[in-house]
């Protein structure tokens, strides 16, 4: 995951983002996929965007937290646990800060070395219906990231899309990431640049699986303190929405 980060090139339209590929060997992979977790350990996500009109949500979530991966069954726990620790590793926060080195220092005015954060990380099950409109994500957020998970290129047309500005003409200029097996994208989070959607998706597109790591911005003992205890709840079966 480090080696594809550091790899993948820096790119500034719409905005500052970068396109990785190849982040997990083909075997690795393969055997992912085969050991999904069932659905028994996800919970809804009710983000409004993704309700449906019964009150459901199309976006299922599973914490990635290694305790909590922990209590799956055993090929499974044994498949990904070492990926729900690598995501949550200092040596892919470390990549993914020199990759926007400028972009969060210009945001912070500090060294990225000094800026802390707290990583959440994710697996998602999206199901046929679900979208997303045009948002730039919230100001607790620093670095946004996900990892695409299609079994093959079949998928390659529903990746996130990526856009000059929330609305009129500058909203219809894009850039759309591609869907593809073992790929995947990240951005500094600028609240007034980042703006990205996911369209609606259909029956023929399938379930959109994907992991994503959210780098809050923890820069003081009380803002750590929070998402500790935030991650506590969750060990306890409660899903705090965020």
């Amino acid at each position: 995951m480090v080696a594809a980060v550091e790899r993948a090139k820096l790119r500034k339209k719409p905005f500052d983002h970068i396109y990785m590929e190849d982040v997990l060997d083909g075997a690795t992979y393969e055997a992912l996929l085969a050991a999904m977790p069932d659905l028994r350990f996800y919970h809804e996500l009710k983000h409004s965007d993704a309700l449906r009109k019964d009150g459901t949500s199309t976006r299922l979530r599973m914490y990635l937290f290694p305790e909590l991966v922990k209590r799956l069954p055993g090929q499974q726990r044994r498949l990904w646990l070492p990926v729900a620790r690598a995501l949550r590793s200092r040596r892919l926060e470390a990549a993914f800060k020199d990759q926007f080195r400028a972009t969060l220092e210009e945001r912070f005015r500090k060294p990225v070395e000094k800026i802390g954060l707290f990583p959440i990380p994710i697996l998602l099950r999206d199901q046929p219906g679900y979208r997303i409109g045009i948002h730039a994500d919230k100001s607790t957020k620093a670095i946004t990231v996900q990892f695409y998970l299609p079994h093959d290129e079949s998928q390659m047309g529903i990746g996130t899309i990526f856009h000059e500005g929330e609305s009129g003409e500058s909203a219809e200029r894009t850039k759309q990431m591609r869907f593809l097996p073992a790929s995947g994208y990240a951005f500094p989070v600028s609240l007034t640049k980042s703006w990205h959607s996911a369209a609606t998706t259909t029956q023929s597109d399938g379930e959109r699986v994907s992991m994503m790591v959210t780098y809050y911005i923890a820069d003081n003992f009380a803002a750590r303190l929070y998402w500790q205890a935030r991650r506590a709840l969750l060990s306890l079966g409660i899903h705090p929405e965020r």
